[in-house]
């Protein structure tokens, strides 16, 4: 699903994000990046939706590679790839159906099927009576609720989270995390980046652990591996 092989990351400033990683992750895993602030992680998950680029080096998400990948052929790699960010990124003028629907209309779906998927996911999330409702009426966690939504909505091979519980209080955050569970069991891959200690070593997944642009640790059913 995701390969890796000699990618460097070099920034118009000089800093070095990822300095010749080499790393697979087969489809159906569920697997953590952990590591330090600075150590490269937002830029190797940055990379998995092509908000990065590779300096060099060969990176395949899905078979495509994204060292290769011309720019008008980037948003059709996207509606194959599930992201989940820690602010959410609503559309604050949509409403929460509409919110989840447009993903699937701007690939022109028809109609009857984007009704029937969206009502779908949103019963999986728990939000369908929640449909008309608008972000600013609705929780933190309810709005991670309808990113994860939009995320599964396509049924991508991959979702990519990027702290998803970053703003969400104890209890909320593993509500998510049940949810990105049932997600990975339907066969769906997870890559996540989180400074989560206790989800990580509770809910044991494969481990990757970066540092200073390289991968550090590679584990399954690893922990966290950091203080603090």
């Amino acid at each position: 699903m995701i390969q890796m092989k000699n990618v460097y990351k070099k920034y118009p400033n000089g800093i070095v994000a990822l300095n010749g990683m080499n790393v697979e992750i087969k489809q159906g895993e569920f697997v953590y990046i952990v590591g330090p602030s600075g150590a490269g992680k937002s830029t190797f998950i940055k990379m998995m939706y092509r908000e990065e680029s590779p300096t060099s080096g060969q990176m395949l998400v899905n078979g495509v590679d994204l060292a290769k990948i011309k720019r008008k052929n980037v948003p059709l790699l996207r509606r194959q790839i599930g992201v989940v960010f820690q602010d959410f990124k609503l559309l604050p003028r949509l409403n929460v159906y509409e919110n989840v629907a447009f993903a699937l209309e701007v690939i022109e779906e028809k109609p009857e099927a984007i009704r029937k998927r969206v009502l779908e996911v949103l019963d999986l999330v728990g939000l369908k009576h929640k449909a008309r409702m608008f972000p600013r009426e609705l929780s933190g966690g309810e709005q991670q609720r309808i990113s994860v939504a939009r995320s599964i909505v396509n049924t991508p091979k991959v979702v990519i989270a990027d702290e998803p519980t970053g703003n969400l209080d104890p209890e909320t955050s593993w509500d998510i995390m049940n949810l990105f569970e049932r997600i990975n069991a339907s066969g769906t891959t997870i890559l996540m980046a989180t400074h989560n200690r206790e989800i990580v070593n509770t809910m044991r997944h494969r481990v990757i652990a970066i540092e200073g642009g390289l991968i550090a640790r590679d584990e399954v059913g690893g922990d966290y591996g950091y203080e603090g």
